[in-house]
């Protein structure tokens, strides 16, 4: 009888630490940017993706001047196909 009397008081007791547990506040979700504010986060993170490969292509040590013209000319067609795609999008 004292063996059941103690382990329910065990038990209860660890229960109740456990519920007295507190946890920390979950932080409030973050706002949803707007259509425009979204087309202007993907522009800015586009322009500094082509400005990063536009300066990589400058700076390397083996391409030709003619080869580097042509790489810098096939990656502003693509930079330009893909802002006229952000611009346009539904």
């Amino acid at each position: 009888m004292k063996k059941l009397l103690i382990s329910t008081l065990l038990l209860l007791g660890l229960s109740m630490h456990v519920s007295a547990q507190k946890h920390p506040p979950r932080p409030p979700e973050p706002p949803v940017p707007s259509r425009s504010e979204m087309i202007n986060i993907k522009s800015r993170e586009l322009d500094k993706k082509y400005q990063a490969e536009k300066k990589m292509i400058s700076k390397h040590p083996l391409l030709s001047k003619k080869m580097k013209q042509e790489q810098i000319r096939t990656l502003t067609e693509r930079y330009k196909r893909e802002k006229r795609a952000l611009r346009n999008l539904p």
